[in-house]
């Protein structure tokens, strides 16, 4: 990385990449930084150490402690992932995730703290906190089955 640190507001950006990145009320494509602050940002990819997004959107963000706050993102994979207020389809986490009062599509980690959250499917080793879901593992499994096998009985009756 060249540059130590970049402070950006209103610009339309393709790339952005330096230490300590914090950017206002814009657009980028890309942003790839150690430490990274977005307010007010739609970005198609994020990637960095630390994650701050706030009142933003994104496609994908990525790193290794990720906050978003009053924002959506297609999909959130961080070691630690922290939602607040926010929408994400996928959140995916290698350690520990904290969901307040937000709503994931399918939701992963080790450990899960959720305060009054809704999900439509949430996988891991722990879960506490009050949590809305509409899948448990034994109804994704089931619909999973049925699933493959109504594909498999078509593929069959397609051959003949």
């Amino acid at each position: 990385m060249e540059k130590i640190s970049m402070d950006i507001e209103c610009k339309d950006l393709d790339f952005i990449e330096a230490q300590f990145i914090k950017v206002r009320q814009s657009t980028i494509k890309a942003v790839e930084g150690g430490h990274i602050e977005l307010q007010q940002v739609g970005a198609l990819s994020i990637d960095g150490e630390r994650v701050e997004v706030t009142q933003g959107a994104s496609v994908m963000m990525r790193g290794a402690n990720l906050s978003l706050n009053q924002s959506i993102g297609l999909i959130a994979a961080g070691n630690e992932t922290n939602l607040n207020f926010s929408c994400a389809s996928v959140a995916v986490a290698a350690g520990d995730a904290t969901v307040n009062r937000s709503a994931v599509g399918i939701m992963a980690a080790k450990e899960i703290n959720s305060d009054n959250s809704s999900t439509i499917l949430m996988i891991g080793k722990n879960i506490n906190g009050n949590v809305t879901t509409l899948l448990d593992w034994r109804s994704a499994l089931a619909i999973g089955a049925v699933t493959g096998g109504i594909f498999g009985l078509f593929s069959l009756l397609r051959k003949r």
